[in-house]
């Protein structure tokens, strides 16, 4: 007896990655370049969902500088939108230091890993051994599957601005370049 094949339905996942200095400034402009992303993307600056995926991104870059920071290294923030879930991911340079949630005020405790675990609804680290990074990600709900809540945010027409992002259609991608996703806006 052999199982009748189940459809799949297409599948749009967008994605950002961009490397940026491993300094304050370069922090900065995670932070700020994520927010915009989101907001190409439909979430607003104001929205609950932009502002938590730019508190997790803020939270991972300022970690990445402080204490991931190897001269001449930089790090890395990727984005992946997929079923309403946004996977932050920032690698840094320093393979052998793994996060450690603390309770703030201890020594090295901040309120960073603790915000990103109350916004989060997951995160962790993987580390790669016989790299000479890893990749601290948290995934963030933004929106959930139709029929089940909240729905994704609809496309912006009356400005005519594209959403920019890297579509993928049963395996084929549009707008991406490098693994970079090189928006209209």
């Amino acid at each position: 007896m052999h199982a009748e094949p189940r459809f799949h339905g297409p599948v749009t996942v967008r994605t950002f990655t961009q490397l940026f200095s491993c300094t304050p400034r370069g922090a900065w402009l995670a932070r700020r370049l994520v927010a915009h992303r989101m907001d190409v993307w439909g979430f607003p600056y104001d929205g609950d969902a932009g502002e938590n995926v730019t508190l997790v991104v803020a939270e991972l870059a300022a970690n990445a500088v402080r204490h991931g920071r190897v001269p001449g290294r930089d790090f890395r923030v990727r984005l992946v939108l997929r079923d309403g879930v946004v996977r932050v991911e920032v690698a840094d340079g320093r393979p052998e230091r793994l996060p450690v949630l603390r309770e703030p005020g201890a020594a090295g405790g901040g309120y960073g890993l603790l915000l990103v675990s109350a916004v989060a609804e997951r995160w962790g680290v993987e580390p790669r051994p016989g790299c000479a990074y890893k990749v601290v990600w948290a995934e963030v709900r933004v929106w959930r599957p139709a029929g089940a809540g909240l729905e994704p945010p609809h496309r912006r027409a009356a400005d005519g601005a594209g959403d920019g992002g890297a579509d993928v259609y049963r395996g084929t991608t549009r707008g991406q370049t490098r693994g970079v996703d090189r928006g209209t806006s």
